[in-house]
């Protein structure tokens, strides 16, 4: 009954937002507060609403202060250096573009963190994007899949290290047989950007831009403006690297990290409080729209596992997986891993699911860390999801409905879930017979 009830509201919240029924603020509040009230939790559905906000505060407080710092870093032309190089290559068309677009995301996606990436990859690319009239779900078709290579299958991104922390595995025996197939889905994020590229040229053809003279389109898009703080550069690229470092080491929470950055930051560049008051209210708009979003994905994600309904999916799963299949668990648990992790958080799917699938595998002798390979595959479907409070962030960089934004890249979601779940089968790093 729990199991059937919660794939009723998945189905149910998909195709509100999807049609346009309901925005996902009002979809993620209010389809779980139904569902909950007729699985007969309404007096706890309280708790469990406040449980789930308790669960995303440090979410949402990483988001709003990291929109606040990377925007600050941008306003002071920070990343206008690497912008300019990328520009001045790709000039006016749509496939090398595209094919930049890629080559900057999976770049900056290294550090396996999506707001970065988003953040970084928006400012260099999309102004160029609206200047030749490329549609901007491109751009956050492309950055989503490099994020979901670099720090969906490396053991510094969220999802690997929640694996290897829940089932115990080593880190190096888990990504050692993975590398090869990071690198073939890097390879794959690069051909697609090629594929959507050229089809783009195909529909505004190939614009040549005038790159020297009054009307250069570069100074155009990295227009001067009083915020720019050009003799502070390295001071800021210092401070930028500081932050990163301290991340990837775990010296602090994230969301600590960015406030600290951010304040540094704002007194380093704009140091007048009059500055300072219209750099934060330039920037708070676009930050309150994600943590908005944020919190009401925590209600969804309070109401789905406080009522049980995700233990009770999971449970169904692996019963309905018949004895004979046993030598294909790690594919299963593969592609299962997409429809899973797109209504679940990481946490929930990583703590509470996958442990449950590697008891079931155990049981036919599968090692644990093919379990934890096989468990982060489905991270492109996961990163289309509204519960990924990085991805409502791109949604709102490139002014688009999360619904659209769906739409436009389920299919490529899919497919490089496909492709490098192949590659791991053919490089070895999931195997099919025990």
């Amino acid at each position: 009954m729990l199991a059937l009830l919660g794939l009723a509201m998945v189905v149910v919240f998909t195709y509100l937002i999807m049609s346009k029924r309901l925005s996902p603020i009002v979809a993620l509040t209010v389809v779980p507060i139904v569902f909950a009230l007729i699985g007969g939790f309404g007096g706890t559905t309280g708790k469990m609403m406040l449980d789930g906000l308790k669960m995303v505060a440090p979410s949402a407080a990483l988001l709003l202060f990291a929109i606040l710092f990377f925007g600050l870093m941008i306003d002071s032309g920070l990343f206008d250096p690497l912008i300019r190089k990328i520009l001045k290559r790709v000039n006016g068309d749509p496939m090398k573009i595209a094919i930049g677009t890629a080559l900057l995301s999976l770049t900056v996606a290294l550090d396996g963190d999506g707001t970065t990436t988003y953040m970084i990859t928006c400012a260099a690319m999309l102004p160029l994007y609206k200047r030749i009239g490329m549609n901007p779900m491109i751009l956050a078709t492309i950055a989503m899949l490099s994020l979901s290579i670099m720090s969906g299958l490396s053991p510094w991104g969220g999802p690997a290290t929640r694996a290897i922390a829940a089932l115990g595995v080593d880190a190096g025996e888990y990504f050692i047989p993975l590398l090869p197939t990071m690198i073939g889905g890097a390879a794959w994020v690069v051909f697609t950007a090629f594929l959507l590229g050229r089809t783009e040229r195909k529909r505004i053809g190939n614009t040549l831009l005038q790159s020297g003279g009054g009307d250069c389109y570069i100074k155009a898009i990295l227009e001067d403006t009083p915020h720019k703080r050009p003799k502070l550069a390295y001071v800021n690229l210092l401070l930028v690297t500081g932050v990163m470092i301290a991340l990837v080491m775990g010296l602090a929470h994230s969301a600590i990290l960015f406030l600290i950055g951010f304040v540094l930051a704002l007194m380093i560049n704009y140091p007048q409080l009059d500055i300072q008051k219209e750099r934060i209210l330039a920037h708070s708009g676009n930050a309150m729209t994600v943590v908005l979003l944020v919190f009401a994905a925590g209600v969804f994600a309070g109401i789905f596992s406080g009522t049980k309904m995700v233990d009770a999916l999971a449970q169904t799963l692996v019963e309905w997986i018949p004895p004979s299949w046993g030598h294909l668990f790690p594919l299963v648990v593969a592609i299962t891993s997409m429809p899973l992790t797109f209504v679940l958080s990481n946490d929930a799917y990583y703590f509470g699911v996958v442990p449950i699938l590697a008891n079931a595998a155990a049981a036919y002798g599968i090692d644990p860390v093919e379990i934890a390979r096989a468990s982060v595959l489905g991270q492109p479907v996961h990163l289309m999801s509204p519960l990924v409070a990085s991805t409502l962030l791109l949604v709102g960089m490139v002014d688009r409905d999360i619904g659209d934004f769906q739409r436009a890249t389920v299919k490529w979601a899919v497919l490089t879930s496909l492709v490098i779940t192949a590659l791991a089968l053919l490089t070895g790093a999931l195997t099919l017979f025990a």
